[in-house]
């Protein structure tokens, strides 16, 4: 596949855009895109950098809060939200392996993942909130790139579901794929200085607890637990760069 047409993948896969996959586009070819992901990620940082920007001059930091908030969600199409429900609620439960990844396939909501929806949204609604106060624009953009690099990392762990959407996906993933990708949240860091470095090392314990649950609670990765890592993973360096005294 052409370096281009990947590039469309990983925008209609990861985003709402108006970007069409290619036609005869495979699972596999998901991970084959993977090192688009964090340029996806940027995109979709800027626009929200930009609606923040721009609607500031006209409503109050609150508001601008919960219109970032509401484009985030809008633009990936609820895509790693529905995956952190059902992480929550299958994760959460008390059954074996296999009762919960029925549960995480289950279309229906639970009280877990209701619960976890609320306080993810409401957390970046507040983290937004005060990024735009400060004018630290580069957190929007850094936290949605490296939320979805971190995807590819993750990719490399075992399935819990061999032959599904995840795995598919994993097995297209090479490791140059995650050094490329890499480049795009490097260059934000360079650019946005310390507390941006802090922001990737609390970024990837939250990554290394998350793989470590997963491995344990369902035996391996799923789509849903990549869904899991890019919201906690956008909310943790939402909260690094917002540090008062960085």
């Amino acid at each position: 596949m052409k370096l281009w047409n990947r590039l469309r993948v990983a925008f209609s896969f990861l985003t709402i855009l108006p970007v069409p996959a290619p036609r005869g586009t495979m699972p596999d070819d998901f991970g084959r895109s993977a090192a688009w992901f964090s340029i996806t990620g940027l995109v979709i940082g800027l626009i929200l950098a930009l609606v923040g920007w721009g609607t500031r001059f006209i409503f109050p930091a609150a508001v601008v809060g919960f219109l970032v908030t509401g484009v985030w969600a809008l633009i990936t199409g609820g895509l790693h939200l529905d995956g952190l429900a059902d992480c929550c609620d299958g994760m959460m439960s008390a059954a074996g392996i296999e009762r919960r990844l029925e549960i995480m396939k289950d279309p229906r909501l639970g009280t877990f993942g209701g619960a976890g929806l609320v306080l993810v949204l409401l957390g970046k609604f507040v983290l937004s909130t005060v990024l735009v106060e400060r004018g630290i624009w580069l957190a929007f953009p850094l936290a949605a790139s490296l939320g979805r690099w971190f995807i590819l990392l993750a990719a490399r762990q075992p399935s819990a579901r061999p032959g599904g959407m995840g795995d598919a996906f994993a097995r297209g993933v090479r490791p140059w794929h995650i050094i490329l990708s890499f480049l795009i949240p490097l260059g934000i860091m360079l650019w946005a200085g310390p507390v941006s470095w802090i922001s990737l090392a609390a970024a990837l314990l939250v990554l290394i607890l998350i793989i470590t649950a997963a491995r344990r609670r369902l035996g391996g990765m799923t789509g849903d637990v990549f869904g899991l890592i890019v919201e906690m993973s956008e909310l943790t360096v939402l909260l690094g760069m917002s540090i008062r005294s960085l």
